[in-house]
């Protein structure tokens, strides 16, 4: 069920059948639920802690939610405005159902927040991924991001244990 009380944003004249609208405590549940389902991996279960209820009540007005012409999710993006470096924003997790992908989706979702981000005073955006995850790597230098890294891991520059111990990642960063 979706969170009807989180305000709606203004349509998108690429995805006229989609409603973004800002994220609310009440699609917690139902973006967890999704996650293992839309990345098909063994570990996608995992990746759900990832994502604790605190990003829908603390960051819901930089983060977005899309819906579908039938109410169902179709995407979402979680960010928010760095609380100690205000000029950073950073993009915390983000998704598209496999349906959706190929047709701007995400692409939509990162320029509206980089937008956003703009617009309140943010100078550059972070996010991270892991090294395996080569789909996401792609798309964020596509997106003019560029990664950086302290060692090479799986064969990209990546920060070892960046997360703690064997929870590396790929940084990426970009200006606005």
């Amino acid at each position: 069920m979706s969170d009807a009380s989180a305000p709606r944003l203004d349509a998108d004249p690429r995805h006229p059948s989609l409603t973004f609208r800002r994220a609310g405590v009440g699609d917690h549940a139902r973006v967890v639920s999704v996650i293992g389902p839309w990345w098909e991996r063994p570990d996608a279960d995992r990746l759900a802690l990832l994502l604790p209820r605190l990003f829908f009540e603390h960051f819901a007005d930089t983060s977005t939610v899309v819906d579908d012409e039938h109410g169902e999710l179709a995407g979402f993006l979680i960010g928010f405005r760095s609380a100690s470096r205000p000029e950073v924003a950073y993009i915390h997790f983000v998704g598209v159902r496999p349906d959706q992908r190929r047709t701007g989706l995400a692409r939509t979702l990162y320029e509206r927040f980089f937008e956003a981000m703009r617009a309140s005073g943010c100078q550059r955006v972070e996010a991270i991924t892991g090294p395996p995850n080569v789909r996401s790597q792609d798309f964020h230098r596509a997106m003019g991001f560029d990664a950086t890294g302290d060692t090479v891991i799986d064969g990209v520059r990546a920060w070892r244990d960046y997360d703690g111990p064997g929870e590396h990642r790929v940084a990426f960063t970009r200006p606005l």
